[in-house]
């Protein structure tokens, strides 16, 4: 049964913390920049006096990088930025053991995902932090009242970034948002090393299938897709990618795998896994040429790169046959698995990016609002990239906290890297 007091949280039982909390210690270990970061706010205090609402996914990750925004001074609200990625004992540490208000529960339905962000957006903020723009789009069409204090945002995700950027262009974004996901140490690493690997554990935690040997078919070759079908490869599986853009798919042909239309693909794979952003990406004339125990899953953030009302329509049963997986019973016979719903299936069945990853898209996320809190007032109504000087620092800090050495630029070579003249 959910726990709940006014104001402070919305979790499932408090009395899942005391586990909650050695996970979120655990995950610090492998955090080493957002620790340096987290000393320099507690001694600096950027934040104080900032309210903070957050959304994003309630992981143990993501409570270290809550815990650094309220070490730095910052007032937080935290909820859930999908229904099925919240960690319950993270979220119930949250608001025991570190005072943050926190409104998240795995499982939660939909009317319970919006009303946890509007409780985030009750906080008044002076700061959002997103992953998919939900809380954005909802502050600037249901709650427009609380748009007056907020000084700016950061925007964690592809997808996220694509809608802001949409909202930027029609000219109605009411403040400016830093894309951490812009961060090269963001983006190179998290989307391909992390999406990869957390990919590939929540489709084998759920199905315990074999990959070695089975057709995996990536739909979409940008950085998540790039890691994914590496990761796949790994594995032992036969990889095969479906573009829309010409330059990625000639990428993936160079690259070693195959290459083809999603309609060819659907009937040779055994595996599906769409990361492109996009909606309908698998849809019904696909699911019409699947094979027999085709398993579809989606580690994109919305869960409409799956057109599972199409699934819906053409089965003629439906039924849960293990934990995060439904079948659903062709009228031809054939039968065909659906993963987590169709949402996110890496931390829907899994746990998400590994802590180490996490470190540098959450110390690039901790960065950017200090940044934004010092340069709101000289920035326009829209979409920065983070300041390469951040992300360059973040990359030093974890080659420090990795005991790795790189050269530098003697005198003579930066003079010649800035000149002209001097050639063979």
């Amino acid at each position: 049964m959910a726990t709940t007091t006014a104001t402070l949280h919305h979790v499932k039982n408090l009395d899942l913390a005391d586990q909650g909390r050695k996970r979120i210690e655990w995950a610090n270990q492998s955090m080493p920049v957002l620790q340096t970061i987290r000393k320099e706010f507690i001694k600096h205090q950027p934040l104080k006096g900032i309210r903070v609402a957050a959304c994003l996914h309630v992981t143990t990750e993501t409570a270290n990088l809550m815990i650094t925004l309220r070490d730095g001074g910052a007032d937080v609200a935290l909820c859930a930025s999908n229904p099925l990625s919240t960690q319950d004992d993270v979220a119930a540490s949250l608001a025991r053991d570190f005072n943050i208000q926190t409104y998240a529960i795995k499982g939660e339905d939909n009317e319970s995902y919006y009303s946890h962000i509007l409780a985030a957006i009750d906080h008044k903020p002076h700061l959002t932090m997103d992953d998919g723009c939900d809380l954005v789009h909802l502050l600037h069409t249901k709650r427009q009242d609380a748009l007056e204090g907020v000084i700016g945002g950061t925007e964690e995700t592809t997808t996220g970034v694509i809608r802001l950027r949409a909202m930027a262009k029609d000219g109605v974004l009411r403040y400016p948002v830093v894309a951490v996901n812009d961060a090269l140490t963001k983006h190179l690493f998290d989307n391909r090393y992390g999406t990869g690997q957390s990919t590939i554990d929540g489709v084998i935690r759920c199905t315990n299938v074999l990959l070695a040997g089975s057709k995996f078919v990536v739909a979409g070759y940008g950085w998540c897709g790039r890691g994914l079908a590496m990761r796949a490869r790994g594995m032992g599986a036969e990889v095969i990618v479906t573009e829309v853009d010409p330059t990625k798919a000639l990428e993936a042909v160079m690259d070693g795998f195959r290459v083809m239309t999603m309609i060819e693909a659907a009937k040779q794979g055994d595996v599906f896994v769409t990361v492109t952003g996009n909606k309908s990406v698998i849809r019904q004339e696909h699911f019409d040429v699947m094979k027999n125990g085709a398993i579809i899953a989606n580690s994109g953030h919305f869960n409409v790169e799956i057109d599972i009302p199409a699934l819906e329509r053409t089965a003629s049963s439906k039924r849960a046959t293990r934990d995060f997986v439904d079948e659903y019973a062709m009228r031809d016979g054939r039968k065909i698995y659906l993963l987590g719903e169709g949402r996110l299936i890496n931390l829907a069945a899994a746990e998400g990016h590994p802590a180490s990853v996490m470190d540098m898209s959450f110390a690039n996320q901790a960065l950017s609002a200090e940044y934004m809190v010092k340069n709101h007032a000289s920035l326009e109504k829209k979409v920065y990239s983070v300041p390469q000087e951040l992300d360059k620092r973040v990359a030093r800090l974890k080659l420090e906290a990795m005991s790795i050495g790189i050269d530098r630029l003697s005198p003579e070579q930066e003079e010649y890297l800035a000149s002209w003249s001097e050639g063979t």
